[in-house]
């Protein structure tokens, strides 16, 4: 199978490519794309910007470079309080904006002509690497143009998505990118912070990175070697 990945930043970035057999790389359209082997599949990564627009414009670029049949949105997420703590991996079993709103008469965080909630492929989420690692933790993933590092603004999400583990930036415009191209989509992000959970929610994220958790990231590999 062909597999795109895509992560936002650098740091994201530079924890996927070591799960990379013989890498190479491609510069296209503005984007360095990493192509080789996860296991047994073709996969292409990239970075696409930190962003809602930037998501959208670099899973585009991926899927009519490779054309990929799934992409797998992978990184890092903020955590909204629930099951799914620091260094725990969420893997998304629908992905919505939750800063979205068409105006009366349509529901809040539905994109126009869009499903409330892009899913995931069941057959994905049954897979071992995800239903039998006690990391990993399920439900929503709403997305946002907003650094989300108040209780107030979790609590918004909560309101629209009572079963959100997790809020990012770029989920839900790959998740809309790939439905509108008809690539399935898989997001996997672990948890760095829980806004409102301690005074300083800046230094939780950065002690975070301090230890990379490379683990986390190989649920990846884990998951495309059980990928028929």
């Amino acid at each position: 199978m062909k597999i795109g990945i895509i992560v936002a930043m650098d740091k994201e970035l530079q924890l996927l490519l070591p799960l990379i057999e013989n890498p190479e790389n491609i510069e296209a359209d503005g984007y360095t794309f990493t192509t080789g082997h996860i296991g047994r599949h073709s996969v292409c990564a990239t970075k696409c910007g930190i962003g809602k627009v930037n998501a959208a414009l670099g899973a585009r670029a991926l899927i009519e470079l490779f054309a990929p049949e799934l992409i797998i949105n992978t990184g890092v997420a903020g955590g909204t309080g629930g099951a799914a703590k620091v260094l725990n991996v969420v893997a998304a079993t629908g992905v919505g904006y939750h800063d979205v709103w068409c105006g009366p008469g349509t529901t809040p965080g539905q994109a126009a002509g869009c499903p409330e909630l892009f899913p995931a492929p069941e057959a994905l989420l049954a897979l071992p690497a995800l239903s039998e690692n006690p990391i990993v933790k399920f439900g929503v993933v709403a997305s946002g143009d907003i650094f989300v590092d108040r209780r107030e603004t979790v609590d918004h999400v909560l309101g629209l998505y009572p079963d959100a583990v997790g809020v990012d930036m770029e989920s839900a415009a790959i998740a809309q990118t790939c439905w509108r191209k008809g690539v399935d989509f898989l997001c996997l992000r672990v948890i760095s912070d829980t806004p409102g959970e301690v005074a300083d929610n800046g230094a939780q994220y950065d002690s975070f990175w301090e230890a990379a958790p490379r683990e986390a990231f190989a649920i990846v590999s884990q998951l495309l070697n059980q990928i028929a």
